[in-house]
């Protein structure tokens, strides 16, 4: 077992790849109760087959240093986020998100759903579970509590359900946490919900719970040309991601349903903050000004979104990934949570999806393109002199390049990989194009 490895996660959550075994899971339990610091500790798991007993051996390592845990038992990750921003109490849900059924790992946060990233406290955690406290404490006391109810009552605080009209909604849960939830969601409110794959299942039968892999929405909109629904939402394993697809069958990109959302905040609270990550289309951005508000551009990731969302005030933040954050829930993102005010924006706006996103995209975007390469950071280096005399360079997360009239493109190393990633951006597919293809051909003269 190595913990440094396990440690290296695939990004600043904590989600970590198929080395953990139940002795790291203790371990990692009584460096997370030392970390935290606080007397109670709530903890929660996905479906996969190794969570139970994963979650088991946590549990035993917190409540080793006397701690005592809340177990919440099978959960969504925003359903930890909700209950650590109501108990104020740090927590830990057993789930690798959108991994292979093989993998698996934790996500950390403190009180007030509080992030714990690399620079917040997971190299703290890692080296205390590398060397873990050997003077003996009383056991800490297990206490189970179901917090369903409770979690959906916390979303209808934020979302009006009166204001959504009897639409029609095609679901894929991909047979992960989703399901646990939504159809006491759906109780609630006038719309129609048809399920697919809502039971969870840890082997994933159906297809990976990945909606950002465009492979997996078939399904989706499979069943979407069958019943002509008003929107198609699939979620991601732990469901704390949403995509969205609108009554044509297309999907939105984060960066649309980032820039529909943030107006629709700004008409409620006008003049406020909103964060979105750099690799948004620019119509976020300009969405956002548009609508009275103030765009604050952050790095790519969870912890980073919600520490800016805290030291601004922000009401709101997307990421292009699917991940979209509020700061009435706790500044955590949630996937059903986005379901839920997409539905009140098409009630409210009274036309369909297919027409609304149009205001919200005028731009051509590549997607993200993975390229794998020897020396990142050699590579990273004759990108950038290759656009030395471009309007605007900066490093907030790898390198962006904005060349202007609307061209602009940004490539980042991988944390974990040999893979640098990259997005571009251009106001026409034939300008996308070329300079995806100006980029590549530098990145592939690099040996």
């Amino acid at each position: 077992m190595d913990l440094s490895t396990i440690f290296k996660a695939y990004d600043v959550r904590g989600v970590v790849p198929d080395q953990l075994d139940t002795e790291a899971a203790r371990r990692i339990g009584v460096g997370f109760a030392e970390f935290a610091a606080s007397p109670t500790v709530i903890v929660g798991h996905d479906c996969r087959l190794s969570s139970p007993d994963l979650a088991t051996a946590l549990v035993d390592g917190i409540t080793s240093r006397g701690v005592d845990v809340i177990d919440i038992g099978e959960i969504t990750t925003d359903m930890l986020y909700f209950a650590s921003g109501d108990e104020d109490l740090p927590g830990v849900v057993i789930t690798a998100s959108h991994n292979p059924p093989r993998y698996n790992g934790m996500k950390f946060c403190l009180a007030g759903a509080a992030p714990v990233g690399v620079e917040t406290g997971l190299e703290d955690i890692r080296r205390i579970a590398e060397t873990p406290p050997t003077d003996a404490k009383p056991r800490g006391a297990v206490t189970r509590r179901d917090i369903s109810t409770a979690y959906v009552d916390h979303l209808f605080t934020i979302v009006d359900a009166d204001a959504i009209g009897p639409l029609r909604v095609v679901a894929d849960g991909g047979n992960g946490m989703a399901g646990v939830v939504l159809p006491e969601v759906f109780d609630r409110i006038p719309a129609t919900l048809h399920g697919l794959y809502l039971e969870p299942d840890g082997t994933f039968p159906n297809h990976p719970a990945d909606p950002l892999n465009p492979e997996n929405l078939k399904d989706l909109e499979a069943s979407m040309e069958k019943l002509r629904p008003d929107i198609g939402v699939a979620f991601d394993g732990d469901a704390d991601r949403a995509f969205f697809v609108d009554d044509r069958r297309r999907p939105l990109s984060g960066s649309t349903t980032t820039a529909i959302i943030a107006e629709w905040f700004l008409q409620r609270e006008p003049g406020a903050t909103v964060v979105h990550n750099l690799i948004c289309s620019k119509a976020v951005p300009e969405t956002i000004v548009r609508a009275g508000g103030l765009p604050v551009r952050t790095r790519v990731g969870h912890s980073y979104i919600k520490q800016v969302m805290k030291d601004t005030g922000a009401i709101f933040g997307g990421e292009h990934s699917g991940h979209y954050y509020y700061r009435d829930n706790y500044r955590a993102d949630s996937g059903i949570l986005t379901m839920l005010v997409l539905l009140q924006i098409l009630s409210e706006r009274g036309m369909p999806l297919s027409e609304l996103r149009r205001t919200y995209e005028p731009y051509v975007a590549s997607g993200e393109i993975n390229f794998t390469v020897a020396d990142k950071d050699a590579v990273m280096r004759a990108v950038e002199e290759a656009f030395s005399d471009a309007e605007m360079v900066d490093h907030l997360d790898g390198l962006t390049v904005d060349l202007g009239g609307n061209r602009w493109f940004n490539l980042r190393p991988s944390n974990t990989e040999p893979v640098l990633r990259l997005n571009v951006e251009a106001p026409d597919e034939a300008q996308m194009r070329e300079l995806v293809a100006t980029v590549e051909k530098i990145i592939q003269e690099e040996p």
